[in-house]
Parts: structure tokens; sequence; C-alpha cells
């Protein structure tokens, strides 16, 4: 073999190999949308596309009221039909009582949602208009708020409620270094390992941001024994084999505790509460709401691996239609 070859194949070995480096590096990154967001307190990221797979045949179109259906004519957008992916950043407020309430968001959504329609309407409607990287920005009011939206590619549209712009600003400029995979935030950074293979919807960071009410967070009507700035990984994944649309869905959620002691108590509070609520839920009519939570009570399990709680239960199939 000749050194012409022989160094010609070497080249060829080279490409492939850092071909093949590039395809892992891509399967294991992040979603794009969630890689697109800013430094933030939390995030959720929710892929509709097999979920639309799954329970298309059981979805029933919503009841909207006449504001929304009206935006939505006007728009030519079904976000229950055509979105197919949505990253949403949270950040906390340092005065959760002023005009801005105590989270601010920041998302990405991608699917069939743009188009001339779009953006006639945000022309139509914005308060002011800036031209940020080869992009406009739209500003929206909004219930008091204004809304920073921008289309950053044919099939995403990126929008802000921060009270500044730079999110959006962030979300523009992450945009045009998206190809390289280990781009993101810090926290995607440091969490992203920790969400399950095959995911639906995930969340991380201080996802209790939503739900805390007087320094406790709520959920289905229920104070939990832990705090709204406690660092969470959420997840929502199909059990396996893969699920038709009854199959069920295996929810979990783990807890960075500070210590294992308060890993601890934590664990054993909550395995209090799931079992008081069992019982409070038991008297419950009969309903696709009232169900998909009552099996989710019956199937939580509470476990603690160190400085971790870890609580696991299962969901129904039906449950993303039911919603």
């Amino acid at each position: 073999m000749s050194r012409r070859t022989r160094r010609t194949l070497w080249i060829v070995a080279a490409l492939l190999l850092l071909v093949a480096v590039a395809v892992f590096l891509r399967a294991k990154a992040p979603p794009e949308a969630a890689r697109l967001l800013p430094e933030c307190d939390g995030m959720v990221y929710i892929d509709l596309r097999p979920i639309h797979a799954l329970v298309h045949k059981e979805l029933k179109p919503p009841a909207h009221s006449p504001e929304y259906q009206q935006f939505l004519d006007a728009i030519g957008i079904d976000p229950e039909r055509d979105l197919d992916q949505a990253a949403i950043a949270l950040h906390r407020m340092n005065d959760p009582n002023g005009p801005n309430g105590p989270v601010a968001y920041s998302m990405v959504l991608v699917g069939k949602i743009t188009g001339q329609r779009l953006n006639a309407w945000l022309d139509a409607h914005a308060e002011a208009r800036e031209s940020y990287a080869g992009h406009t920005v739209y500003s929206i009011p909004s219930e008091g708020r204004t809304v920073r939206v921008a289309q950053i590619g044919y099939d995403t549209i990126a929008a802000s409620n921060y009270p500044t712009p730079e999110k959006i600003h962030s979300i523009i400029d992450r945009h045009r270094t998206a190809a390289w995979p280990l781009s993101g935030s810090t926290l995607l950074e440091r969490h992203y390992h920790d969400v399950p293979l095959l995911s639906l919807a995930w969340g991380m960071g201080q996802i209790g941001l939503p739900f805390s009410e007087s320094g406790a967070i709520h959920l289905f009507g229920f104070a939990l024994p832990l705090q709204p700035d406690s660092t969470f990984v959420a997840s929502l994944t199909p059990a396996l084999p893969l699920p038709d649309s009854s199959g069920p869905l295996r929810l979990r959620v783990e807890e960075f505790a500070p210590s294992e002691p308060a890993a601890a108590s934590q664990a054993a509070a909550l395995t209090t509460l799931v079992t008081l609520a069992r019982g409070f839920t038991q008297p419950l009519g009969q309903n696709t709401a009232n169900n998909s939570l009552k099996g989710l009570l019956q199937t939580a399990r509470v476990t603690q691996h160190r400085d971790r709680v870890v609580v696991t239960a299962t969901l129904p199939g039906d449950f993303f239609a039911g919603l």
C-alpha cells in the first residue's frame, strides 16, 4: 500500500471518527429548544410530538374563550394541533409582590406556528419594535406586563415577559450557536444528565416556583413539606415497552437536599403526606381528573438515596387526553 493511499485512509478514518463523535454528542445533547433558553432559576420542557401520536384520536377540541378564539382565528394557528415542542424558563423576581409578580417566563416554541398572519398580528398589536441581531423583537402589552416576541427560525418563536430585553436577546444569541450540542444554560449543563432517557416532559431547577404560595409549594391542593427554592429534576417517561394510547407513564421527581439528615426528614414527611392524600381523595367522584389523581397517589413511592429524595408514581396513558 502506497504512502498516499495510507494517508487517504487515515483522513477518511479521522473524518468518520469526527462524524461518529458529532452524532454521539448530538444524541446525548438536550433538545435545541431547551438549549436556547437563557440563564434561569428553573426550566420545563415538553415534547408534544409523541403525545400527539399517542392520544391524537382521543383528543377533543377544547372550549376556548371568545377572545382567545378570536386571537387564534387571526393568527391562523391552533396550538393544540400545531405546537410540537415547548421549553419554558422561570425567572425569580426580587420583589414577589411587585408589578411583575413572583416569576417571569421566557419560552421557545417549535412547530407549525409561524407565518405571515402571525407577523401581521404582532405588527398590528406591538407598542414598540426593536431590531436585534437581524431579528425583529415585538413588544406586546399583556396584563400589565410587556411580552417580547421574536421569530428566530422558520418554525421557532421566542417570547419573554422578563422586565428587560436581556432574556430574549440571550435566546437570539444562543440560536446562532445552537448547532453546538453542548451549548446551553448553567442549569441545563448541571442537571440534564439526571433526566431519564425518552422523557416526554421534564423540569429542573427551582420548579416549585409557579406552585409556591406563602412560602410553601402547593400541588393538587396539598401543601408539600418542601422549600420553594429547592432544586428538583422531574420527568414523565413512557413505561417500557413503549405504550399505545392507553399505556402508562412513569413520573419521577428527584429533590436535591442540603444534607442526608435533611433528605431523611423530607422523605418521612412526604411519605406521611402521600398516605394522608390517599385517604382524602378516596371519596372523590369518578372522572378523568380524579381517577388520574387517585392512580398517581396509589402508585406513589418515596425513597431516599443519601442526600436525594426520589418520588415515583404511575399515570394512565390517557392523562394527556384528559388535560
